[in-house]
């Protein structure tokens, strides 16, 4: 009698992802850091905070975002193999950690919260708070990750395509952003961009013929921003929900006593930043445990609470009963804004400094490109390297490295001026 032949099951790890199909998980140290509770916690971070209450299907996470990025990172690096340069498997390793944790640091809601919950200090910081803890907990096998991170390792391209005006995070992000929103401008050729990457002198350079691709990613990047990023309403509810969270601590650091989860009432009722943090190991524990649901719960209970501003803020958000948003080339008139508050205070019955938690005005700027960073470098076929602004033979390359600055103002829609 023979024996039935064994079967081995791969026991590989893949996400089914619906911009790139199938990706493959890599064993060891990166699936390692991708099981662990603080990287696991992006699954309940919005990648793009409250812009799902102007576009429906963009509920998709920081944990989609990062898992793309790392999928990009690897098909990057075997574009660069193949074209003749040396990348071991350590710095493979390395450059795939340091991509899935670049934004780790971010708090509930990504961008939309920052600063409002730890005081003078953004994800940036937290993020290499982080690094730094996971290589302990990890025995130091991080430390290669975290030079490539802090672009203090001498390969400098390996952080370029970390971090810089052509990474593989910007390049996942508008594709991600551009799916999830029905914004089909946001559209770049990212498969294109990363088969014409390349080497040039230490440095992250595009091949030549990769120009026009380069051209369609600045564009696409700029219409993203009015678009989605700063779309007006957008922008609207990102300011209603910072506006929650200023009435929510002031009232707490007033010794008020609010509901609230253990770990957001830990912020609430403190004001921590950077040297906290640093004297205090357990608070990145805390602020590990804070995502997006700590938030909502907590605002769902305060459309109840006996302070009537923060009870009708929070019912705003809950119901979308958002502002009414203005943006404009120029600032408004100080006198209409002052109007305007005017006839907030008597709408609520609330006094004219407590307006500020109903009208907002703030100036907001954007570069699609910005030549003073570090540029995109585009290899000629003659060898020379050149920044894509004197190799482009689009007018509009020149347009969007300049900076676009516009006034945004907001207000209650029942409180017409």
């Amino acid at each position: 009698m023979t024996l039935p032949e064994k079967i081995y099951f791969n026991k590989r790890k893949i996400i089914n992802d619906p911009i790139y199909g199938f990706i493959n998980i890599p064993d060891g140290l990166v699936y390692e850091i991708i099981e662990h509770s603080y990287f696991q916690r992006l699954r309940r971070i919005q990648q793009l905070g409250l812009t799902y209450l102007v576009y429906p299907g963009a509920v998709h996470t920081r944990f989609h975002h990062a898992i793309g990025s790392m999928y990009l990172m690897l098909e990057a690096i075997n574009t660069l193999r193949a074209k003749g340069h040396d990348i071991s498997k350590e710095e493979e390793e390395a450059a795939l950690i340091a991509i899935l944790l670049h934004d780790i640091g971010h708090g509930p809601f990504s961008h939309t919260l920052e600063n409002n919950i730890v005081h003078n200090i953004n994800h940036e910081i937290l993020s290499e708070l982080f690094f730094y803890r996971l290589n302990n907990i990890f025995s130091g096998r991080l430390n290669l990750a975290i030079s490539i991170f802090k672009n203090t390792y001498h390969k400098k391209f390996l952080h370029q395509l970390v971090s810089s005006q052509l990474d593989v995070d910007r390049l996942d992000y508008l594709k991600r952003d551009s799916y999830y929103t029905g914004v089909s401008e946001g559209v770049a050729g990212t498969e294109r961009i990363i088969k014409m990457l390349n080497v040039s002198g230490g440095n992250l350079v595009v091949e030549e013929k990769g120009v026009y691709s380069i051209e369609k990613f600045i564009v696409a990047r700029r219409l993203m921003y009015w678009q989605v990023y700063l779309h007006k309403t957008v922008l609207s509810a990102e300011y209603l929900l910072i506006s929650i969270l200023k009435r929510a601590s002031l009232l707490a650091l007033n010794g008020e006593e609010l509901f609230a989860t253990p770990a957001l009432k830990e912020f609430l009722y403190n004001k921590y930043g950077p040297e906290d943090f640093k004297n205090n190991h357990e608070l990145l524990n805390i602020f590990a445990s804070l995502d997006d649901a700590d938030i909502l719960a907590s605002i769902k209970t305060w459309v109840n609470h006996k302070d009537c501003i923060l009870s009708t803020l929070c019912r705003n958000l809950i119901n979308r009963q958002l502002p009414a948003a203005e943006l404009s080339a120029v600032p408004l008139d100080k006198n209409l804004i002052n109007s305007i508050k005017n006839n907030v205070a008597k709408c609520y019955g609330i006094d004219y400094s407590d307006t500020v938690f109903f009208v907002f005005e703030e100036d907001i700027t954007n570069y699609a490109y910005n030549p003073n960073q570090d540029n995109i470098r585009i290899l000629c076929k003659n060898g020379a390297v050149n920044d894509i602004m004197n190799v482009s033979e689009q007018m509009q390359i020149a347009f969007l490295s300049g900076k676009v600055s516009k006034y945004f103002f907001c207000y209650p829609k029942n409180c017409k001026y």
